[in-house]
């Protein structure tokens, strides 16, 4: 939807916000290739799920993923040999798994985070300063209307049912493809 007093590439927020995303794919994939060991997409969303829940069931990161649980058991077996991940029983409940990330995935993260970082830096450098605090307050204010819980500001509620209110589940959020 194109908004009054816009013009060019900016007359669709959403347009250059898709274009801005893909942009931040593009970054976030450049460099990736020298770390060790290579790990999909579909891995890294795996270890980041498993890192933002520890001691999440194979049932859950199903869920989490958006996967089948026969998959994802493929999966965390290809990560477990890589020794990224490790399965082991709940206490609670010997039959169940937890998935726990092993020190060499710790680190496997934390090192993409720091090139994705100077990525990031790098291009913000060139931006001016008035630009990187327009920036801050624009995906800050984007971060906060994602979050909100019920519709979109600007959106005609008068026929929408209330809000059911906070959804009650102990499942993490999904773990988008960009992260």
């Amino acid at each position: 939807m194109a908004r009054p007093g816009r013009s060019g590439a900016y007359e669709d927020p959403a347009a250059a916000l898709s274009a801005a995303a893909e942009l931040l794919a593009v970054l976030h994939a450049r460099g990736q290739d020298g770390v060790e060991p290579a790990v999909s997409p579909s891995q890294l969303r795996a270890l980041l799920a498993v890192e933002g829940a520890e001691g999440i069931n194979l049932r859950t990161l199903s869920d989490v993923l958006g996967s089948r649980p026969p998959s994802v058991t493929r999966l965390c077996d290809r990560l477990e040999a890589m020794g990224l991940l490790i399965r082991s029983p709940r206490p609670s409940s010997r039959r169940e798994v937890e998935l726990r990330l092993t020190p060499r995935g710790r680190a496997l993260l934390d090192e993409r985070r720091a090139i994705r970082m100077r990525e990031l830096s790098a291009v913000l450098g060139r931006m001016a300063p008035e630009a990187v605090d327009a920036l801050i307050a624009g995906l800050t204010a984007f971060r906060a209307a994602a979050a909100a819980d019920g519709p979109p500001a600007g959106t005609d509620t008068s026929a929408a049912p209330a809000s059911p209110g906070p959804r009650a589940t102990s499942a993490p959020a999904r773990v988008p493809d960009s992260a």
